[in-house]
């Protein structure tokens, strides 16, 4: 990949992911420069349905048509608003063998942004996730190439689910006023009685924290499956993952802490918090080198709360298990 569009990766997600941003300097240079090129990719798809004040829905679905040619190799980068990025991500896709339907499914979910705004179920939102999330899951761990792929790929969805559910956790008072969307499943704010007028007037009370409090341990119950498969990755590619899981992860902590309110602001990291993250995660992994052990150790999801009913992704109840 040339290193002029690798630069030009690597800045777009310093200024508009610093978490991941972060973790992603934690990996070895084989993954870490196409990580910054899957980033950009993923962030420019993402911003053609992510404006405040964006064009048309027929003009947002032929920016991301241009996008899915260009990336699936059928449409010049040069022709497109973001050569650089897309002639990278070209290369990528070529040399990694990303699929086209792995492509696909990852469009197909920017587009559904533009029409879907609601998600009755949890399983409904799981449908739009498998393209949202799942399939950048699915790019990371081709790009990874692990020797147990067939063993790592289930844990990789789940991490990839759960990162995106504790951004949606975190940005519900955004989702709603800047682009209309409840990220939440209707079915769970309608079983605590919580109205979506509620959501947008940011009133915080007993109902929408039990709605929080479901979601939030649906996701920790993710996190739990995804850090399970760490250990499949290579060796070199593990503690950047496992920082990543922390960072995100923690954001259920800011949520905690702040009685469940996500209404009245945005919870967000500080630089310091996610430098002392970094320390002590790398404390821990120095001393045991054992992924989930340091997960737990460090992180705001526990092994098992004390008096906890373990769920399963589907918020049914299951035996604790560890994989």
């Amino acid at each position: 990949m040339h290193s002029d569009n690798i630069q030009t990766s690597k800045s777009i997600q310093q200024e508009t992911g610093r978490t991941f941003h972060l973790a992603t300097r934690l990996l070895p240079e084989r993954i870490r420069h196409p990580t910054y090129v899957m980033y950009a990719f993923f962030r420019v798809a993402d911003e053609v349905v992510d404006q405040t004040d964006g064009p048309p829905p027929t003009v947002q679905h032929e920016q991301l048509e241009v996008i899915r040619e260009a990336a699936l190799g059928n449409v010049d980068p040069a022709e497109t608003d973001h050569e650089a990025v897309m002639a990278a991500f070209q290369d990528l896709a070529e040399r990694h063998d990303i699929s086209e339907e792995t492509i696909n499914v990852f469009i197909d979910a920017m587009e559904m942004d533009i029409v879907q705004a609601r998600y009755e179920t949890f399983e409904d939102l799981r449908e739009y996730m498998g393209g949202s999330a799942v399939a950048v899951g699915h790019m990371m761990t081709e790009v990874m190439d692990p020797p147990q792929k067939e063993e790592a790929l289930p844990h990789a969805t789940a991490l990839a689910e759960a990162f995106q559910l504790s951004n949606f956790l975190r940005d519900v008072r955004e989702d709603i006023h800047d682009y209309g969307r409840v990220y939440l499943p209707q079915e769970t704010l309608e079983r605590h009685g919580v109205t979506e007028e509620q959501l947008a007037d940011a009133e915080v009370d007993d109902a929408f924290r039990a709605v929080m409090q479901e979601e939030l341990a649906r996701t920790d119950e993710l996190y739990r499956e995804g850090v399970a498969g760490i250990r499949y990755l290579p060796e070199d590619c593990q503690f950047g993952v496992l920082l990543a899981a922390v960072l995100y992860a923690d954001h259920h902590r800011l949520i905690r802490d702040r009685g469940y309110d996500v209404l009245t602001e945005t919870p967000e990291l500080t630089r310091r918090r996610r430098l002392w993250l970094l320390a002590r995660t790398w404390w821990h992994w120095r001393r045991n080198g054992d992924p989930e052990a340091t997960f737990y150790t460090v992180s705001a999801v526990s092994e098992r709360g004390p008096g906890e009913t373990p769920t399963d992704a589907h918020g049914h109840g299951q035996p604790a298990w560890r994989g």
